[in-house]
């Protein structure tokens, strides 16, 4: 989809919806943007971006219906526990075909189907927090009432902010496993091949440099090349060289194997938070 997105109210600007926002804003693709949080504080930070509208709820109690009255595209980015009773609240301002979008952790359609008019177009999302820096993965699953239209302009409003892939709902938990908590499994990743550097005697400066540097050059190298990472990983692999040394421990330790089980443990604790445990 190309061109101006429609009005859009994100309720509840916090970590993620903030981040989306900036990236609406950076893309110059959207000029009415509605947002709201709690505190005049948190309000007055966001004020002063471009075709931005702020409000505090605390001075304007009102202010998620009136935001969500005059969004085409309605984020819904406060605690999941939040979620029922802002539904509830906005249910009635909502015109019809305005498309709701949950950025709330473990809130299923559902219960936004449930609360809401019925027919209303609802879809469910899970950014990552690379979203910051416009590199986010962001899962979305479409409810009953969706169309290709609706699809379109969300997946054109998280494009703002990196790459979309769509999925069925039974899917979206998955996708948290590998997406929504990959970043941590980079940082840690990054963290022990830095402690291994300070082993071999180095600086934790320069440690730290020859770690996150080698990480992030590693993956523009892969953006841009296009190749496989298998592939990748063979031409840094000579034959009979260090590297094949090291890549074998590292197979030895059956990576395959603790990937599967951490990204299988996540989603079992999908399940158990699904289940308010």
């Amino acid at each position: 989809m190309s061109g101006m997105l429609p009005p859009i109210a994100i309720l509840g600007a916090g970590s993620m919806g903030g981040a989306i926002l900036h990236g609406l804003v950076e893309s110059g693709q959207a000029s009415d943007l509605i947002v709201t949080n709690r505190t005049a504080a948190k309000a007055q930070a966001l004020a002063g971006l471009t075709g931005v509208r702020s409000i505090a709820l605390e001075q304007q109690a009102e202010g998620n219906t009136d935001a969500a009255a005059a969004a085409d595209v309605v984020l819904v980015g406060v605690k999941p526990a939040m979620v029922p009773d802002l539904l509830r609240e906005i249910a009635p301002a909502l015109s019809a075909g305005t498309v709701v979008v949950s950025i709330a952790a473990g809130v299923t359609i559902d219960t936004f189907e449930q609360i809401l008019p019925a027919g209303t177009p609802v879809l469910r999302s899970m950014p990552n927090t690379p979203a910051l820096v416009g590199k986010a993965v962001t899962g979305i699953a479409a409810g009953s009432a969706v169309d290709a239209d609706d699809i379109a302009v969300v997946r054109a409003l998280f494009e703002t902010v990196g790459t979309v892939i769509e999925v069925p709902e039974n899917q979206i938990d998955a996708l948290s496993t590998i997406s929504g908590s990959g970043p941590a499994y980079v940082f840690l990743l990054i963290e022990e091949l830095t402690k291994a550097a300070v082993g071999k005697g180095f600086t934790t400066a320069d440690a730290r440099t020859m770690a996150e540097q080698t990480f992030i050059g590693a993956t523009a190298l892969l953006a841009a090349s296009g190749e496989d990472p298998a592939e990748l990983r063979r031409r840094v692999t000579s034959p009979k060289g260090t590297t094949e040394r090291a890549v074998a421990v590292l197979q030895q330790a059956r990576l395959d194997e603790v990937f599967a089980s951490a990204t299988d443990a996540a989603l079992a604790r999908a399940r158990e938070l699904a289940e308010g445990h």
